[in-house]
């Protein structure tokens, strides 16, 4: 009987997990549930959904999940973030959930519902590497979305990571594209603005003092 061939195919593949989730279960362990299992149902699944998206698995504070493009996963990853730093203004930090991202592109391989190798572990690797609210991209995902997304992306370094063969190219989406709790909801003015400091004298010439100070008024 011949041997069945296993079932490959290249992916992108976006793994996420929540930020001190032990630390917010021992704290409060059904106010932690009920809030990720709301966050899920109303901003998570549904961006997922409008990538193209498909969750391959849940674990408990993280999951995996996988997109036909790179481009709708890096921008599904960038719009999570956002949308969840939006969500955490006036939360107390001890209180809020904050994700981590990795996304990858890899060839998989395919059992039933679930996908296996180099892939996935890599996508698990760059999001053990994002800060809290961030996102680290391989550089083949980077090689894709460059120049194709409202997000800014700075080279992370070349990496070696646990079980990886070969050190991985890395870059991150910056602070600025995924929204910050600290500056989300600082609005740029309407107009374009001018702050003009003090004049200060810089010569030995006191009498031109008159000068700076008639500048500044």
């Amino acid at each position: 009987m011949p041997e069945m061939r296993v079932q490959r195919r290249l992916m992108a593949l976006m793994s996420a997990d929540v930020v001190g989730y032990s630390r917010l279960m021992g704290a409060d362990e059904a106010g932690t549930l009920s809030a990720l299992k709301e966050m899920r149902a109303t901003l998570i699944d549904p961006l997922i959904t409008e990538h193209r998206g498909r969750i391959v698995k849940l674990m408990g504070d993280g999951a995996l999940v996988e997109f036909g493009s790179a481009v709708d996963a890096v921008d599904c990853a960038v719009r999570i973030q956002r949308l969840v730093a939006k969500q955490n203004l006036g939360v107390l930090d001890s209180r809020a959930i904050t994700f981590r991202i990795g996304v990858n592109v890899g060839d998989v391989i395919i059992e039933g519902n679930d996908l296996y190798g180099d892939g996935v572990n890599v996508a698990a690797r760059l999001e053990k590497l994002a800060d809290p609210g961030g996102i680290c991209i391989s550089g083949m995902v980077f090689d894709q979305v460059k120049g194709k997304l409202d997000a800014g992306f700075e080279y992370f370094g070349t990496h070696h990571v646990r079980n990886i063969a070969d050190p991985l190219r890395i870059y991150r989406v910056v602070s600025a594209s995924v929204s910050s709790r600290s500056t989300s909801h600082i609005a740029a003015p309407a107009k374009p603005s001018i702050v003009v400091l003090p004049f200060d004298n810089m010569s030995d010439d006191h009498a031109q003092e008159y000068f700076s100070d008639g500048l500044f008024s």
